[in-house]
């Protein structure tokens, strides 16, 4: 454990954490260590396994079951949600004197190294491993988490020093911020999403800007370039750098204007403590961008193929369809979770073939690009793949199969991860000739 923690540190008071997930998870664990009574909140039964009911009784916590209610908050001094619990959901059930905040904001209090911490509607888990990657190269000693996988209490509980914290931060981490300040902070973009977490665009933005109200005048603040007005309304105490897509930066495997951008905020981030562009440059011209990122990953004929699973937002898309040069055959659908699809049309009429819709979302889709394009939609993603292969075994030209969902997955898969894999499992079985990039 970090020389911040010791048992006894929040003897006495009660905590409840919010969710069962590996955050809540976690932020349990850290509870525990500082000495506190924990309760254990989820609403679905269903994610209680038999490995964390022994967990449970080891850690000596208590479970509760079901919808939430006030007397599940009864007592508590504190109340740490994890990330995807809306804080409207709780408040009325949690004592007025009661603090809360998120998973990360409670192992914040226990961090003493320098925070780099990268937010925005897209490109924060390629940025954030592209940091990381950066500084590795570099000799340095790195921990790369947050909203990306490890959660921040993890780090707190574990042994190993590091020189940096590299956090992906997300909306839902952020409305639980009172406190936290990471050093340097970015912000990549900012669009609709999420808006069925939040109760309105507004909400999001202010959770997004959280981030960066505890800065102080020696730390800094990255945003784009766009967004300026709005940002120099909010009096922050950071100094302030903006930034624009480039070609400053040339990387053969991020490409588009969403790179481009991606690697300027990176590259001002690590700028603030002492890069140079030619350090950028050369650490950084190993780093391949993470799975279901705009991964082209196979090659059939003259098809590329590319796993964008990650893409869940209308934004995300948009960057895709522009990061391509060749006529693509699009497949798209889910959850929709808000947005202008209006906004693709002149795109998807200059550059889309064909759309393979599949799962949930089919007239929000077709209502807004029905005339842009032919349109198909199926109801599993295997289904659009016998149709797929018909019309590539047609084709001679150069094209780009590229799965982009502008949407969340929950309808049809486990998460974005599950979407991509068995993509990828598809593509190799429709096209078991091709090879991989």
């Amino acid at each position: 454990m970090r020389e911040l923690v010791f048992k006894g540190q929040l003897k006495g008071h009660k905590a409840v954490v919010v969710g069962c997930g590996r955050s809540g998870q976690a932020a349990v664990n850290l509870l525990v260590a500082l000495g506190a009574d924990v309760c254990l909140v989820e609403r679905n039964k269903n994610k209680i396994s038999s490995t964390i009911l022994d967990w449970v009784e080891e850690k000596n916590v208590k479970l509760i079951l079901g919808e939430h209610k006030k007397s599940h908050f009864k007592g508590a001094n504190l109340v740490v949600l994890s990330p995807g619990v809306p804080l409207n959901r709780i408040r009325s059930f949690v004592p007025s004197n009661a603090f809360i905040c998120s998973e990360l904001e409670l192992a914040s209090w226990f961090v003493d190294k320098p925070i780099i911490a990268i937010t925005g509607t897209n490109g924060k888990t390629t940025t954030t491993l592209l940091i990381a990657h950066v500084l590795k190269q570099a000799g340095k000693k790195v921990f790369a988490g947050g909203n990306l996988g490890v959660p921040l209490s993890e780090y707190v509980l574990g042994g190993e020093q590091v020189d940096f914290l590299i956090l992906e931060v997300s909306s839902f981490q952020l409305q639980g911020c009172n406190s936290f300040r990471p050093q340097v902070a970015i912000l990549l973009n900012f669009s609709p999403n999420h808006l069925d977490f939040h109760l309105t665009e507004e909400e999001y933005w202010e959770a997004k800007i959280k981030l960066f109200i505890k800065q102080k005048q020696n730390d800094i603040g990255i945003f784009p370039l766009e967004l300026k007005p709005k940002i120099e309304e909010l009096n922050l105490s950071c100094s302030r750098v903006y930034f624009i897509p480039s070609n400053r930066f040339q990387h053969e495997f991020l490409i588009g204007e969403h790179n481009q951008a991606n690697m300027e905020a990176a590259f001002l981030a690590l700028r603030y403590i002492g890069f140079s562009e030619q350090d950028f440059a050369e650490y950084s011209k190993d780093f391949r961008p993470p799975e279901h990122r705009m991964e082209f990953f196979w090659k059939w004929k003259n098809i590329a193929f590319v796993n964008d699973s990650k893409s869940t937002t209308v934004a995300s898309l948009k960057a895709a369809l522009e990061s391509v040069n060749n006529p693509i055959r699009l497949l798209c659908g889910g959850i929709f979770k808000g947005g202008d699809l209006k906004e693709l049309r002149d795109i998807v009429k200059n550059k889309v073939k064909k759309i393979y819709l599949f799962g949930e979302s089919k007239d929000i889709f077709q209502n807004s690009l029905n005339d842009c394009c032919p349109i198909r939609w199926f109801e599993t993603l295997e289904d659009v793949f016998k149709e797929l292969r018909e019309d590539l075994l047609k084709e001679e030209d150069s094209e780009v199969v590229m799965l982009s969902p502008a949407t969340s997955s929950f309808d049809l898969f486990k998460d974005y991860k599950d979407r991509g894999n068995k993509f990828k499992m598809l593509v190799r079985k429709y096209f078991e000739n091709g090879q991989q990039l």
